[in-house]
């Protein structure tokens, strides 16, 4: 492994006043994606996830719960970790905002920005939402019921009046403006770029970073009377969990991070306020924000009040691990926002999974179980269709790493199934079942063409599917050090004479249980 390659890459914490929901799972899932691809294609990899258990929400919540703030953090952190084991998730660490590391990293970045001059006191006097833990301007509000006022979330905001430590964020609307220009790649996709650039643009008032009214945050530093701004605490976690305030080790191998994955709603925290506390504390800004879209549950917004939140747990039970991983990064170009429904699910898993990848490798692995004594075929010399096949499928690296450098996951997953219909395809053409009696030599040579294009595509969709990829492999007789992106291509196609394991279906075809729903 080079030591000059390594890749950042987070999700948002996310708030223990939430239970995990499809939204949070899609998150996860693509970092995890990202995270297993570029360690495959040899990279140190740092992939960070956490919850975020500060703030006026969780303070009310948990007096709604009689219970304490800590304990409320505590069981619903749980189940966020809980989650990315459920998924499969290879994050490195775990981080959560209560802890002792974190306090200090916070602390430390909150005495960089006074040192610097970007925090000074006042009174803040406006709209704050509990819900978004966020403040509004008045021409953000949007009206609710009965004349009342809103966020453009929808949620409720109330009136706030009290002192309070702002950060200069007016004095970074130029540097904040330059550093888009010179980054172009900085924000992702580019409707949310330009949404950002065009707030930007529309001029940055002062930012109040401080609370009185309730107690359940990080004291500022100086000022027990005060906690924290949750975002400014939370959005800290990113370098907290490489080791800040100490700026050598991981810190310096790791940071600037190379991808935050963030949803669309929190898109500003992230691209606006956080790349200014970072440069006013003479730390590099984020390398990229790439902002994702919404699912919707059957054509409805999902909500808690209808009834229609998709748990991702019930998911996994109910059509397998690898094939929810296959449709969330599948179904929707990564940005936009989409719509699950259990039909569109089946339909990809049957017609896809089953019919396309699996039956590709299973007719392939049978045959040769079959036909060619359980061991890679002898192959001679390919001809012009074999040579086709073979550099579409010792092709792909390159189209699937610029996919995944870009989070288009979808074209990823596309371009390898260009190669899967190719090679139905092929097989339908060269009839190998056809040959065993004709030209048993040219059946062995188009059975090798096959077993090597299902040996790239299993490399490539570990990342994906790592359970079903890493049974693919098993059955194709590659071994754990076989196993990275630098083993795509001719110069490590499989070997004749190679024993094979029995063959067994991958992906099995969902068959709905009579009276399920």
């Amino acid at each position: 492994m080079s030591v000059d390659k390594t890749f950042y890459v987070t999700t948002p914490i996310y708030y223990v006043n939430d239970k995990p929901h499809i939204g949070h799972a899609y998150t996860t899932l693509a970092c995890d994606v990202l995270a297993r691809f570029k360690r495959l294609d040899g990279y140190d990899v740092k992939f960070l996830t956490g919850t975020d258990e500060h703030g006026q929400k969780v303070e009310k919540s948990a007096e709604g719960f009689g219970t304490s703030p800590q304990e409320l953090a505590d069981r619903n952190s749980a189940n966020f970790r809980e989650l990315a084991a459920r998924l499969d998730c290879s994050n490195d660490d775990f981080i959560r905002t209560t802890e002792p590391r974190h306090i200090r990293s916070v602390q430390a970045l909150w005495a960089r920005l006074v040192a610097a001059g970007d925090i000074y006191v006042g009174h803040y006097e406006g709209w704050y939402s509990v819900r978004d833990e966020a403040f509004y301007g008045e021409d953000e509000l949007v009206p609710g019921p009965n004349g009342t006022k809103h966020a453009p979330s929808g949620a409720p905001v109330e009136w706030v009046k009290e002192p309070s430590y702002f950060f200069r964020l007016s004095a970074w609307q130029d540097r904040l403006l330059a550093w888009y220009e010179a980054n172009p790649d900085c924000i992702g996709p580019q409707s949310r770029r330009n949404e950002v650039i065009s707030f930007v643009k529309g001029g940055l008032q002062d930012l109040s970073v401080s609370r009185t009214s309730f107690k359940w945050g990080i004291p500022v530093p100086g000022d027990d009377a005060h906690v924290m701004y949750v975002w400014l605490d939370a959005l800290t976690n990113y370098i907290t969990a490489i080791g800040y305030p100490d700026i050598t080790g991981e810190f310096a191998r790791y940071w600037p991070a190379d991808l935050h994955m963030v949803g669309k709603d929190i898109v500003r925290f992230h691209a606006v306020y956080w790349p200014a506390f970072l440069m006013a504390a003479g730390l590099e800004p984020p390398r990229r924000v790439f902002a994702h879209g919404w699912w919707t549950n059957e054509g409805q917004k999902i909500s808690k009040s209808v009834g229609n939140v998709i748990d991702p747990v019930a998911l996994i039970e109910r059509y397998g691990l690898d094939q929810v991983r296959y449709f969330l990064l599948r179904e929707v170009p990564f940005g936009n926002d989409g719509d699950f429904s259990h039909r569109a699910m089946v339909q990809r898993m049957n017609s896809e999974l089953a019919n396309d990848y699996g039956n590709l490798a299973q007719r392939v692995l049978s045959m040769i179980g079959k036909n060619c004594a359980g061991q890679v075929p002898q192959h001679g010399e390919p001809g012009a269709d074999d040579r086709e096949m073979l550099d579409a499928a010792h092709g792909l690296l390159p189209k699937v790493r610029d996919a995944i450098d870009r989070q288009l996951f979808h074209e990823a997953l596309e371009a390898m199934w260009g190669v899967i219909r190719a090679a139905n395809g092929y097989v339908d053409r060269q009839a190998p079942w056809a040959l065993k009696k004709t030209d048993p030599a040219r059946m062995g040579t188009v059975l090798w063409v096959l077993a090597e294009t299902v040996r790239n595509l299993a490399l490539l969709t570990q990342a994906f599917m790592p359970a079903a990829s890493g049974r693919l492999l098993d059955q194709l007789g590659i071994g754990p050090d076989a196993r990275t992106l630098h083993h795509c291509g001719s110069h490590h196609a499989l070997k004749p004479g190679t024993p094979l394991p029995a063959p067994a279906g991958v992906f099995p075809r969902f068959v709905e249980e009579e009276g399920a729903a």
